[in-house]
């Protein structure tokens, strides 16, 4: 490691978490330099929901670089970009009645918001943006205005100008009805909060936390925007593609938003963002946002592979019964050790379990690492221990690293 600690920048984040060496990957499986197996609940904080290297992408792209496929095109058009346009289309878009315009961003999920704000800000002439407490939405300028955690905020990044953040579902608990008090400050002219371009959100807070907004609230929320011309963006980049058990993470709740952000499991690890924009708001003139990266066509030829998972109910139906056990074993976790004071929640396969004492949660993973398996800590002081196996983890591995944590609880606690 010291090569890293001698010459890598001090921003480095997750190789502090977990200080090894990596090599090779399998599915929800990870090697270091020195032939250790780790079991992966981190899945690349999202981005391997199809877990690593899975086969039929591999030699997908195997085959495409044999043939010297194009890799590098701007937004030209190539058969890679065609084939996966008309695939997400006849597979993701048409049997869910949905009608959008793909824009390809730059090939990061912040990019993507950045786009999606400059989009909706052009459209209705507003400046005013509504993002929620505890929301994440990336860290370059104009998404980190949106990210509500104040670790990432310094005074000459610029601040959150032009961004209200209002409070999310729950968040004054059950008995606060936020969608109604967030109703009210937009349509009293005198509450001090613009008329937004858009209301941006998560429907499960990821790196806030893991908090699961419930239906009744995203239909809420849904209304408030079509009563007053307000563009709705769910940002889907962390728990959409199949991350809550649905492709998309808002279906559950039956609502259309007007943008959608996407990018991590896109690509099957490889670097890919794009929005889904309704066809009315596409509004962008030629080159208005661009980037020498938008469209990779190796993450296209992987992406149209991994579409297959979606041509039936059935891997749906897979991660919404793998997300069950993780709920149950976390909340048998709960009853079984009460003086921890903990919480689960979560939806699908994105859980959370919360400790509120300080840095119990940050001991637990480093301890969880000394065990082979990696598991991150998130929320607004690292108290809640995040739970984000692949998709296609087999349910033996998963109970396996379900296992390891339990045991450690009981070392520990």
């Amino acid at each position: 490691m010291k090569i890293f600690e001698s010459l890598e920048s001090e921003v480095r984040s997750y190789i502090r978490s977990f200080p090894a060496v990596f090599d090779i990957a399998d599915n929800a499986y990870i090697w270091d330099v020195e032939g250790n197996e780790y079991i992966d609940f981190f899945s690349g904080a999202g981005t391997l929901n199809y877990g690593h290297n899975p086969d039929v992408m591999l030699d997908a792209i195997s085959a495409y670089l044999r043939k010297k496929g194009i890799l590098h095109s701007l937004d030209k058009a190539t058969l890679a970009k065609e084939n996966f346009i008309r695939k997400f289309n006849d597979i993701i878009l048409k049997p869910r009645g949905l009608e959008y315009k793909i824009q390809f961003t730059g090939p990061t999920g912040t990019n993507a918001v950045e786009a999606a704000i400059k989009l909706a800000r052009r459209v209705t002439g507003r400046r005013n943006v509504i993002a929620f407490t505890r929301g994440y939405h990336g860290l370059t300028a104009g998404a980190l205005a949106l990210t509500g955690n104040n670790y990432y905020h310094q005074s000459t990044n610029g601040g959150r100008s032009d961004v209200y953040h209002a409070p999310y579902d729950q968040y004054f608990g059950a008995d606060v009805d936020t969608a109604s008090y967030l109703k009210q400050l937009i349509e009293d002219s005198s509450s001090g909060v613009a008329l937004p371009a858009a209301i941006i959100l998560e429907t499960v807070q990821g790196e806030g936390g893991i908090y699961p907004a419930s239906k009744q609230w995203l239909n809420q929320i849904a209304d408030v925007c079509r009563q007053h011309d307000i563009l709705l963006v769910i940002d889907d980049i962390q728990v959409g593609n199949g991350r809550t058990g649905k492709f998309f993470s808002f279906e559950f709740a039956g609502i259309t938003p007007d943008i959608i952000c996407m990018s991590k499991s896109i690509g099957g690890g490889l670097p890919l963002a794009l929005n889904l924009i309704r066809p009315t708001w596409d509004q962008w003139l030629p080159g208005e946002h661009t980037g020498t990266f938008r469209g990779n066509n190796l993450a296209f030829i992987a992406a149209t592979e991994l579409l297959e998972y979606w041509k039936s109910t059935e891997f749906s139906i897979e991660v919404e019964g793998k997300g069950q056990v993780i709920g149950g074993r976390l909340h048998e976790w709960v009853k079984m050790f009460p003086a921890l004071n903990m919480s689960a929640r979560g939806r699908g396969m994105v859980w959370g379990l919360e400790i509120p004492e300080n840095n119990i949660a940050k001991l637990i993973s480093k301890q969880l690492f000394e065990e082979k398996l990696l598991l991150e800590c998130c929320g607004a002081n690292d108290s809640v221990l995040k739970f984000l196996p692949p998709l296609t983890i087999e349910r033996e591995t998963l109970v396996r690293g379900l296992d390891r944590v339990e045991q450690v609880f009981k070392q520990m606690y």
